[in-house]
């Protein structure tokens, strides 16, 4: 099977080289070529199965230039009790006999961009390798917070990789701050920008984009490859994930095998939702895909209206990482509801670049409709929401998990929809312990402490333990202090490789 992409003047590549590169030499994002299925009797042979054993069977049917071997391979590398902290990987727990929690975030970042960003390194070496590739490969991240702390800690002392990230300087947690800044090995590199998340992302497609940038690049030995979740690489393990905790559900004997759930996920660039949608494609029984956002509600209005409009303000909320007006992988939906017509997403695309905005026609906003679901959540509503999951389950959420409840309760309340659903937990609720702890203990519990004294305080209260990557961070040195406007990008990055 080969790779192709969405905006269809980039020559079919295999999936090797998709990794490798990144995303498309026409900008746009490698798609499988074709539909990837799954039986239903495969997925009854998959019932007792671990997560590793799930991994290698999806991982499989999408990597075809991959032996089964080397899949195997960079899945042992990557899903081990010595990585994460529960030997389900991806646990699931069950609020109700109808509300379970997914939580992806037991890897060492604590985050959920761990489940792709610890395989991606594997699948990347092994690509090189399959392409004859001889420069060294240089891995731009444009980061709201998780992804940035993810791919270090995956790239770090790679052999012929080098990781330079870029992250929003006040668009952050003091937490993944400093994860970042004080990360260690002698291939990364981690630069502040003085504006939000869209500006790195811009800058960093820019910069594929740049044909002489490349050129000199080249010259000097090196290429570009990404880690945010435009490369193929870092989407088709979240797929796993969706597998896993419906195979989960019918061994606990909460469902029956064959029977539709529904996925509640909070997304910003629209990545972790996607992955849902090509479960679905292959065949796992999905009723609904809700689409949880924050105030910055730029795909909430285009599932409702069929109108993506980036012509807003961008609000700094509670749960940064979903701060995003430019969703990416919504370009990856667009190609297949239109029925795979790059030259329609290439007429959106460019609506979005030269305008902010664009408007699909009835029957893709219908096609939308008929499986997504959407809405928005507040700061506000959000610190509500983790207080009311504590006092009732005895649950801790962080703030993107919290949204995400949130908007399944409404999703409920507007629908009456009963179907059992799975929300998908995105990082520990210690990553973002200031919000948590503020809905737990109290505004005034918590005033005039730092995120640092909190964490110690919100673990005492709840019985939670602080997770091990999360521990004793405020007295780590800080490694990386480079900042920069947000055009100099392209600056940045030459001056790390030593370009000048």
């Amino acid at each position: 099977m080969q790779y192709l992409s969405t905006r269809g003047q980039n020559e079919p590549v295999t999936a090797a080289q998709a990794i490798k590169q990144g995303l498309a030499s026409d900008g746009g994002l490698f798609v499988p070529g074709e539909i990837v299925a799954v039986s239903r009797e495969q997925l009854n042979n998959l019932l007792g199965a671990d997560y590793s054993q799930i991994a290698t069977t999806i991982l499989s049917r999408y990597l075809v230039d991959y032996t089964a071997g080397e899949v195997q391979q960079c899945v042992t590398g990557a899903y081990s009790v010595e990585k994460f902290d529960h030997q389900d990987i991806a646990p699931l727990h069950s609020l109700s006999a109808d509300i379970h929690v997914l939580e992806l975030w037991r890897g060492p970042t604590c985050a959920f961009k761990d489940m792709a960003l610890q395989i991606l390194p594997h699948l990347l070496t092994i690509a090189a390798k399959k392409t004859g590739e001889k420069n060294e490969i240089v891995i731009l991240v444009a980061t709201s917070g998780d992804t940035g702390k993810a791919a270090l800690e995956g790239f770090k002392d790679v052999p012929g990789i080098r990781v330079v990230v870029f992250f929003p300087e006040k668009g952050v947690s003091a937490v993944q701050r400093l994860q970042m800044l004080t990360q260690q090995g002698n291939n990364v590199s981690v630069i502040a920008v003085q504006g939000n998340f869209d500006d790195c992302q811009s800058g960093v497609k820019q910069i594929f984009a740049d044909l002489d940038f490349n050129r000199r690049l080249n010259a000097n030995q090196y290429r570009l490859s990404s880690a945010n979740s435009i490369n193929w690489g870092r989407l088709v393990p979240q797929i796993v994930y969706y597998f896993s905790s419906y195979l989960k559900l019918v061994e606990k004997k909460q469902i029956r095998m064959g029977e539709k759930i529904n996925f509640v996920v909070p997304t910003g660039n629209f990545g972790n939702i996607l992955a849902g949608y090509y479960a679905r494609q292959m065949g796992l029984p999905v009723n609904r895909l809700i689409c949880a956002a924050n105030a910055n509600n730029v795909l909430t209005e285009f599932i409702k209206t069929g109108i993506y409009n980036r012509n807003r303000d961008f609000l700094k909320t509670i749960s940064p990482s979903m701060d995003i007006l430019i969703s990416s992988n919504l370009e990856r939906l667009l190609f297949e509801m239109s029925g795979r017509s790059a030259g329609k997403v290439r007429d959106w695309m460019q609506q979005l670049q030269e305008q902010g905005r664009y408007e699909v026609d009835d029957n893709i906003k219908n096609q939308i409709k008929s499986l997504f679901w959407s809405d928005s959540a507040t700061d506000e509503a959000t610190i509500q929401t983790i207080k009311a999951v504590w006092e009732q389950y005895y649950y801790l959420m962080d703030t993107h998990t919290a949204v995400a409840f949130k908007v399944f309760n409404n999703y409920k309340n507007d629908t009456g929809d009963s179907t059992k659903t799975v929300v998908i937990s995105t990082a520990s609720p210690f990553k973002f312990n200031n919000s948590v702890a503020q809905a737990v203990l109290g505004t005034a519990a918590v005033a005039g402490q730092n995120d640092f004294e909190l964490l110690e305080k919100l673990s005492r209260h709840t019985g939670w333990p602080i997770p091990e990557g999360l521990r004793n961070l405020d007295q780590k040195t800080v490694l990386h202090s480079g900042k920069i406007p947000g055009d100099g990008i392209g600056q940045a990055v030459a001056a790390s490789l030593g370009m000048g």
